[in-house]
């Protein structure tokens, strides 16, 4: 890799936008831009607005970080704009995360690769339309043992994601999930623990960085993953050799076979008995204080500045 004189590069990160997850995508682009600018480079945060197109044209930035949360920063559009405009960006490009984006997609694929993942069910609006919701929710109840999740199929921040606990609470946890997309699944709730694994291409592939494992008092919710106090961090992960192994090697398998590049973070649940269960995988993930990429980054021993400098060189030098 070629090396970066660091104050010469200017970097332009892309955050806000308008989806749910707004004031999260100002938050990690303000760190971002705090750690690259302790890093030595120039730095320019943008909202995304009208005037984007105009302003990378004018800014002629070395690289764009897009910290996009939501659909326009994970569903593959923002990487065809950028690619039109001809200037390196880091994060996936749009074949991998549109196929990321999309939940039941990106489980099938992780599926036929190798991976386990929960079992799930998937519906539209329209369907519970045409068919009726009393007669779907009686076939959930009767496919499903409860405890079940009910979800959007895309989404970050558990935007929209309830656990059910009985038949009775399903069709609330119904609306609610329909209020964040018109596709939504339920999924087989799995018990164990909660583990998140960051993937990250330092220019010679791609390698995981050490596992968080999350305690939560209750579900690791957009308040719990947000606000201080809610939820408890190990990195790394308490985890033995083996569920060490097991973990990185399903996020790796999720990152390889998805087509994504630089960087990720896939979820997970690792059972008692050693198994994991592929939930989601992140293609931008939050870079917020409390976000589970920066905390694996600062724990790796490269340290959070090495693994930004990096991405930075490598979307640079190709």
């Amino acid at each position: 890799m070629t090396k970066i004189n660091h104050s010469d590069a200017h970097v332009l990160i892309l955050s806000g936008g308008l989806s749910h997850e707004r004031d999260v995508s100002i938050r990690s682009g303000r760190r971002v831009n705090q750690i690259l600018e302790q890093s030595g480079f120039r730095v320019t945060t943008k909202d995304l607005d009208e005037s984007l197109i105009e302003s990378i044209r004018d800014i002629e930035p070395d690289v764009i970080w897009p910290v996009l949360h939501g659909s326009t920063g994970e569903d593959g559009t923002l990487a065809d704009l950028l690619s039109m405009l001809d200037r390196p960006f880091i994060g996936s490009e749009a074949t991998g995360a549109r196929v990321s984006w999309s939940k039941p997609i990106a489980k099938a694929v992780v599926a036929r690769a190798g991976g386990t993942t929960p079992r799930n069910k998937t519906f539209t609006q329209s369907l519970f339309r045409d068919v009726g919701a009393p007669r779907i929710l009686d076939l959930v109840s009767e496919e499903f043992s409860f405890p079940l999740v009910v979800k959007p199929t895309s989404g970050g921040s558990a935007l929209g994601v309830k656990i059910v606990e009985n038949p009775q609470s399903l069709p609330q946890a119904m609306v609610t999930a329909f209020a964040y997309h018109e596709v939504i699944m339920v999924e087989e709730y799995v018990d164990g623990l909660e583990i998140a694994v960051s993937v990250v291409d330092l220019g010679k592939g791609p390698i995981a960085l050490p596992a968080v494992e999350i305690d939560t008092d209750g579900l690791y919710d957009y308040d719990a993953r947000y606000n201080p106090g809610r939820s408890e961090y190990f990195v790394p992960a308490r985890l033995d050799e083996q569920q060490t192994y097991t973990v990185e090697n399903l996020a790796l398998l999720a990152h390889e076979n998805l087509g994504l590049r630089h960087y990720s973070r896939t979820d997970m649940r690792l059972t008692p008995d050693g198994q994991t269960h592929f939930l989601e995988v992140n293609v931008a993930p939050g870079l917020t204080e409390t976000s589970l990429f920066p905390l694996a980054a600062q724990a790796s021993s490269y340290g959070i500045e090495r693994v930004y400098r990096s991405l930075v060189d490598l979307a640079i030098t190709g």
